[in-house]
């Protein structure tokens, strides 16, 4: 099962899940791809990963994925203070694969129905969801 992570600004959320799916799922091909040179790096210390940085490893990495996990500002153009270019937001968009993502309120976009749960909650329910999506998948 190919994962996809994808982060930006100093890519610790990136960081955090790509520990996370490494230690809970160690059979899962992870790929990290970082908006910029930081946060790619800050996720290879996460874990064993291939990693790539840029709108084009983004837009590549969406087109093989089983899931694709991130904050939930991977699919707005101009969101995570600029970093997510259009051409990367229509690509986890358009992807077939399965996204998990993460409600952060730095994203400036609010998810209506979403209580203000800690980071770590977050990312614990997120590895639930992405856990239920490897059972059904077999």
């Amino acid at each position: 099962m190919k994962i996809l992570v994808i982060d930006g600004q100093g890519g610790n959320i990136g960081r955090q899940l790509v520990k996370m799916i490494s230690e809970r799922f160690p059979s899962a091909e992870i790929t990290a791809v970082g908006t910029n040179s930081i946060a790619t790096s800050n996720m290879m210390k996460g874990g064993q990963v291939s990693a790539a940085t840029g709108e084009n490893a983004a837009v590549v990495g969406c087109r093989s994925a089983d899931i694709i996990v991130g904050p939930i500002g991977i699919t707005v153009a101009d969101s995570l203070l600029g970093e997510i270019t259009p051409k990367m937001a229509v690509a986890v968009g358009q992807s077939n694969a399965v996204k998990v993502l993460i409600p952060l309120n730095r994203c400036e976009t609010l998810v209506a129905g979403v209580s203000n749960m800690s980071t770590s909650m977050l990312l614990d329910d997120a590895l639930d969801k992405i856990g239920a999506i490897l059972e059904e998948k077999g």
